[in-house]
């Protein structure tokens, strides 16, 4: 007699593949259309979902809400005495109830900062949260450039990987020309050997490249705070390049000191501590305490008096260590505003010089070197069919066109580099 067949189960690594499968597809829908296809959508989400930004946002507003407590009275306190809890004197038993000792003291005391202190702190408070502000502004540019730096390097491994299939197939097709004069006895063998060679060649550059592309993808996600392995959009363009009006030194470096959010942060660096040198400078004169006691004896209030507290700074020395300590520290601030500004004015008038030499190779590379390296291989392939010129020659043509193209990529790049770097300088977009 045959064993009953077992009921049949599902295989669950493979539902639960199948599942998240599912679930992706649908979260990509409800999402809306990949980002990608500009460096525009993915700034957007970056702004939405980086939590580096976020982080730094959310310190910013902290910082804000600072203000109005640092510049407020501290809070009051309220003491109360019991006198005379034994009832001395009295036929009346001890006790712990105001009503029942000897008298009882309550007294509301409000500590009142000398004159301008509280405004000082205030002050600082607001120059401080200015820097946060300044740090998270610090920290979108950073990210911006970052996106716009890699989204160049993802289309550019993308317009390679097309240039390279192009030309693989360019490759084949001269494989077959080859192979029509090896078999007409007009060539050698080794004219069809070095086309298959090419072709190889080609295939593996178009590994690498594929391999760099993810790459690029893992890194633009992490960015974007989506999954690795998460798809975008083909890149459509590159963006456009500003005009050349648009991009005088003395214009830009006026931007610059005007909107460069690291350089506002240490201005306001500056601004908080000339405030708490000034604040340390008025702790030479005291600080009161304010208070009011009314006195109970029994269940009536029988007397009111008014009292005031005042500290006595006799510590000089210290004080003067303290002055000291906050003049040295105003002038590091300085000190760093002024490294900062020099060092982001030499950044941009580097990379102002980089973005113009790019834009030149671009000009070049495009109007002539590209022109004539298709002018080039048209009259080697010519040649070679002709028999007037051999096998190498074709090839070395055909890589001089791959050269040129690549090589105006490879500017395009440079320019995208050193205008998002600008930017991040200028802390604007041009």
């Amino acid at each position: 007699m045959k064993p009953d067949r077992p009921a049949f189960v599902p295989r669950r690594p493979r539902l639960l593949a199948l599942l998240l499968g599912l679930f992706s597809v649908s979260a990509l829908a409800v999402d809306g259309p990949l980002p990608g296809a500009s460096v525009e959508s993915l700034l957007e989400v970056a702004h939405n979902r980086n939590p580096d930004f976020a982080a730094a946002s959310h310190e910013a507003q902290a910082a804000a809400e600072r203000i109005y407590p640092a510049g407020s009275l501290p809070d009051p306190t309220l003491r109360t005495e019991l006198r005379d809890i034994t009832n001395q004197g009295t036929d009346s038993p001890p006790g712990l109830l105001p009503s029942r000792t000897g008298s009882t003291k309550y007294t509301l005391i409000q500590p009142l900062p000398f004159w301008g202190k509280r405004d000082l702190k205030r002050g600082m408070a607001e120059a401080e949260a200015r820097q946060a502000s300044g740090r998270a502004s610090q920290s979108w540019n950073e990210l911006a450039a970052d996106i716009k730096t890699l989204y160049a390097q993802y289309y550019v491994l993308a317009e390679t990987g097309k240039l390279t299939r192009e030309l693989l197939d360019l490759a084949g097709r001269l494989e077959k020309i080859s192979r029509v004069r090896y078999a007409s006895g007009l060539v050698p063998q080794q004219d069809v050997i070095r086309a298959q060679l090419e072709q190889t060649a080609m295939r593996s550059e178009l590994v690498a490249i594929g391999n760099e592309r993810h790459h690029a993808v893992v890194k633009l996600n992490a960015l974007l705070n989506r999954p690795a392995m998460a798809p975008l959009a083909e890149p459509l363009a590159l963006r456009p390049l500003p005009p050349q009006a648009r991009l005088d030194y003395s214009a830009l470096e006026a931007r610059l000191r005007l909107h460069n959010p690291q350089l506002f942060e240490a201005e306001e660096r500056v601004v908080a501590a000339t405030k708490n040198r000034a604040l340390v400078q008025r702790n030479r004169y005291p600080d009161f305490n304010l208070g009011i006691s009314p006195i109970q004896v029994g269940n009536k209030i029988n007397e009111w008096e008014l009292m005031v507290e005042i500290n006595i700074p006799l510590q000089q020395e210290s004080r003067r260590a303290q002055e000291r300590e906050a003049q040295s520290v105003l002038s590091a601030a300085e000190s760093r505003r002024e490294s900062t500004q020099n060092q982001l004015l030499a950044g941009l008038a580097e990379n102002l010089s980089a973005f113009e030499a790019a834009r030149e190779v671009e000009s070049l590379t495009r109007d002539n070197f590209l022109p004539q390296a298709e002018l080039s291989f048209k009259s080697a392939l010519a040649g070679y069919e002709n028999g007037k010129v051999d096998f190498t020659a074709l090839l070395d043509a055909q890589r001089q066109i791959r050269k040129a193209r690549l090589d105006l990529l490879k500017a395009q790049a440079d320019e995208q580099t050193r205008l998002a770097e600008m930017e991040r300088l200028l802390g604007e977009d041009l």
